[in-house]
């Protein structure tokens, strides 16, 4: 065996090995599995974890997840609430619900509104230039979710559940629907540090590795340092592709000698490939300094907009599912010093979502793509340490945007404070349920086997809010 392993490796002498003989073992697992794995694949109308065709025509193609870590307000920005302002500092009935810490009386949200577009829709002085595409933004007044606490709450938005190590939603929605480039992960996340739970939160946990998303921090616009390990260590031309093939050959031969195939092994095979093929096509896709000047500007600067243009750079190249993160750990969490704080947040956002809304239009690709916005919860209308506000599960703002949803359109709605969701409540279930049918899916079908039961991202809740498809 030592000679495998020499540089003058013969790729071709492998294929003449001789296999240990198939035992009885082998040959009973090999058909119990082989049969198992057929039938698993025709019930669920799957190959290889790909839907044959989407249970039904799609509205979006792709999704990007504007991820504010931390829980924006939404009346500061797309729910106005004038009485906040009439009864600051009071505590009238509705204004009393639970919060995770002292809190004292209603605080006023000081920022003026106004109608924008043809529809007319509310948006606040904070957002001046995403207000300019107020048409195509479809906002959900009324979210809500069951945890006040920073690590379950971003679990049960980004995983479906408050358990961790189940898949994340851009896990599920590369599973059920693959990719458009083989050369490219089909779920990429852009996230400048660590928030809380960090990697579970995009995690494929059961499904195969390869749909795990793809890490990247891009606080340098450096695509070597974003992705370091895509260099070849080798540097020798062919090396590296000599080494893989070798690796990929002694996986499936170690397959076929335990009976048949393993997933979790072909998931690992996959993924090397692709990691592999990424080295020809990532560095270009990263590379933003391709883009024209106008675009660079009209993005802006810092790591949100840098998060922005590169989103759009993955979904035009066929990423499934791209999230953004605002920042290292969690800058939307203002348990002091509110005004002061949103208002330099609304300002890094504003432009970067504007740019990318408009980027996404010019190109066409806005009609297929699915733009959401949100965080993993709210935030209270009553203060804490005077000038703060603690974490509202009750209610809270999120919005999409393109991707099949009505445009100008303002869906449910919370209590006069902005407390808790009281018209078409609108769960973190039923926003995942509504994400899978704008990509053609249907939530209760997209299933996988594991520990004896099925798992779905919407557990076993969900309604599609079919209000706001277009």
């Amino acid at each position: 065996m030592n000679r495998f392993l020499r540089d003058e490796l013969d790729i071709d002498d492998l294929l003449f090995m001789d296999l240990p003989p198939i035992t009885r073992r082998s040959a009973l697992a090999s058909i119990g599995g082989g049969l198992g794995s057929l039938g698993m694949i025709s019930a669920l109308g799957q190959n290889g974890g790909i839907l044959t065709k989407p249970h039904f025509a799609p509205r979006a193609k792709r999704v990007i997840h504007l991820f504010m870590n931390g829980g924006p307000f939404g009346p500061d920005f797309f729910d106005p609430k004038p009485s906040l302002t009439k009864y600051a500092g009071q505590r009238p009935e509705g204004a009393d619900l639970r919060t995770e810490r002292p809190t004292g009386g209603l605080m006023e949200v000081s920022y003026k509104y106004a109608n924008h577009g043809q529809s007319g829709l509310s948006i606040s002085e904070l957002l001046p230039m995403t207000a300019k595409h107020a048409d195509d933004l479809c906002i959900l007044r009324s979210c809500y979710t069951d945890n006040p606490n920073h690590g379950p709450a971003l679990l049960l938005m980004n995983n479906g559940t408050m358990t961790p190590r189940v898949p994340s939603m851009g896990a599920w929605t590369s599973y059920g629907l693959g990719n458009e480039n083989a050369d490219l992960p089909g779920y990429v996340v852009l996230c400048p540090g660590k928030p809380v739970r960090f990697s579970i939160l995009w995690n494929s946990a059961f499904l195969p590795a390869k749909h795990a998303g793809l890490y990247v921090n891009h606080s340098n616009l450096d695509p070597n340092s974003m992705i370091p390990w895509l260099k070849d260590p080798a540097g020798k031309p062919g090396e590296q592709r000599k080494r893989l093939d070798l690796m990929q050959l002694l996986n499936r031969e170690h397959a076929k000698v335990r009976g048949g195939t393993d997933p979790r092994l072909e998931g690992r095979i996959e993924a090397m490939e692709t990691a592999y093929r990424m080295q020809f096509s990532a560095h270009d896709a990263f590379d933003v300094n391709q883009e024209n000047a106008a675009t660079r500007e009209a993005y802006g600067e810092g790591h949100f907009a840098n998060g922005c243009l590169l989103a759009r750079r993955m979904a035009e190249r066929g990423v499934r599912f791209t999230q953004v993160y605002y920042g290292n750990g969690q800058p939307w969490d203002t348990h002091s010093g509110h005004d002061k704080k949103t208002r330099a947040l609304a300002k890094d956002i504003d432009r970067p979502i504007a740019a990318l809304l408009e980027d996404l239009k010019q190109r066409g690709m806005l009609e297929d793509t699915l733009v959401v916005w949100g965080g993993e919860f709210g935030r209270t209308p009553v203060s804490e340490n005077a000038d703060g506000r603690d974490h509202n599960p009750h209610g809270f703002c999120m919005w999409m945007a393109g991707g099949g949803v009505k445009g100008g359109y303002a869906y449910g709605a919370s209590d006069e404070f902005g407390f808790k969701a009281v018209d078409k409540p609108m769960h973190v279930h039923d926003l995942h349920a509504t994400i899978l049918h704008l990509l053609g899916v249907d939530h209760e079908r997209l299933t996988y086997e594991h520990a004896g039961r099925d798992y779905r991202l919407t557990d076993v809740h969900g309604v599609v809010a079919k209000d706001i498809l277009a």
